[in-house]
């Protein structure tokens, strides 16, 4: 327990620093390498559209993030008499549920010291769990993380391309670049900048798939009108359409919340809290 506690005030940092680093090397190097002549530059050059959808989906990916925290899942231990640790049933003897259980998958998270309903998961990067109130949030957040970071790559890819006049049109270069620069990061051929972006890279390709396939994974599961918590304990739940199960959780007006990082506008959810 106490590993996890240390790795849900780890995490939080870990991204915060990579965020910090991305956006430093793409303002600051990546961009810049691309204007060859600024006084000659047309307002629609290349680079400018490169920084401002580095910008877009930089601001959407923060903007979630914060979203995702501030819109923490509602504590609903203060009508829940449960013990420390312990899952909640709030099953009258009559078999009715008490209001405090009106969604299903109610949980307790032992690393929030919460109750939430609708519980996903909790994830570590956020410091948070993912419940009803922040999922949309939550999905959004690793949309734009993993396109941020594959724009990252794509940019890291070009100047590194310029700078050690390298051409990647054979799919091999890219995967035999690493242990290439190693060697001659040690030999003395290879700057310490240039072995930090190629690093980099690497990890902006392993964050990018890893976020793309946690959404995939969690719009399939909304799909079918499940949360990750209900897939591991085996629940059972009510077949509905998947529109319907799609708009409990981005809304009517999920547009909105496509462009640019809002709270969630027109669920379900927000309808019964306002009741």
């Amino acid at each position: 327990m106490l590993v996890l506690r240390v790795l849900n005030v780890v995490a939080p940092a870990y991204f915060l620093c990579i965020s910090l680093v991305t956006f430093v090397l793409q303002l600051f190097l990546f961009i810049p390498s691309m204007f060859k002549d600024p006084s000659t530059t047309p307002l629609f050059s290349p680079a400018l559209l490169h920084g401002a959808l580095f910008l877009f989906l930089s601001a959407n990916a923060l903007g979630n993030y914060i979203l995702v925290i501030q819109n923490s899942p509602e504590d609903l231990g203060k009508c829940l008499n449960s013990g420390g640790g312990a899952e909640v049933v709030a099953d009258r003897p009559d078999g009715s549920r008490s209001p405090c259980s009106a969604l299903p998958s109610t949980h307790f998270c032992r690393l929030c010291a919460r109750v939430t309903q609708r519980h996903d998961h909790h994830c570590f990067f956020t410091g948070n769990c993912i419940g009803s109130r922040n999922m949309r949030n939550f999905i959004m957040f690793c949309l734009y993380t993993s396109l941020a970071c594959l724009d990252s790559l794509v940019a890291g890819v070009a100047y590194i391309s310029a700078v050690l006049s390298m051409s990647f049109a054979n799919p091999l270069a890219f995967l035999t670049l690493l242990p290439h620069s190693i060697s001659q990061f040690f030999s003395g051929a290879l700057l310490s900048s240039e072995m930090f972006v190629i690093l980099m890279l690497y990890l902006w390709l392993g964050i990018g798939l890893a976020c793309a396939g946690f959404c995939s994974h969690q719009i399939l599961l909304i799909l079918r009108g499940q949360t990750r918590y209900q897939v591991r304990k085996g629940m059972v739940v009510r077949a509905r359409p998947w529109r319907k199960n799609l708009q409990d959780v981005f809304g009517k007006r999920w547009l909105i919340g496509l462009l640019i990082p809002v709270l969630n506008v027109g669920s379900d959810n927000n309808r019964h809290k306002e009741k």
